[in-house]
């Protein structure tokens, strides 16, 4: 295998547990709740009801950009962040391959253990 394809596959490897990783906090998970509804929000929207500030959500916004669980679009002089799903159905699809994976060894541990 190339260097470059062994490289892409780190990168697919690793990008679940990035998105593990900014999800890990309450505060970016209440946001992806917020953005959640389809509408996309302002900064200040995303303050409001919160006791952190216009910069400390922009920060939080940023680490969810990064992984592209957002997608922020500049209306005027404003930024609007909004919810981009793909990152969290690939992430379903990830553990669905775990589970199965495990109710496959289970099933062998269950076979092995009942002798059958």
């Amino acid at each position: 295998m190339s260097r470059k394809n062994r490289s892409g596959v780190a990168v697919r490897r690793r990008a679940p547990a990035l998105v593990f990783a900014a999800l890990g906090d309450e505060t970016r998970l209440a946001l992806v709740v917020k953005l959640s509804g389809g509408e996309p929000h302002s900064i200040s929207q995303l303050t409001r009801g919160s006791r952190l500030t216009r910069q400390a959500i922009t920060k939080h916004l940023q680490v969810l950009e990064r992984v592209a669980i957002v997608r922020s679009v500049r209306a005027g002089r404003e930024s609007l962040f909004e919810l981009n799903p793909k990152p969290l159905e690939d992430i379903k699809g990830y553990l669905d391959r775990v589970s199965e994976l495990w109710d496959r060894k289970l099933a062998r541990l269950k076979s092995f253990v009942e002798g059958t």
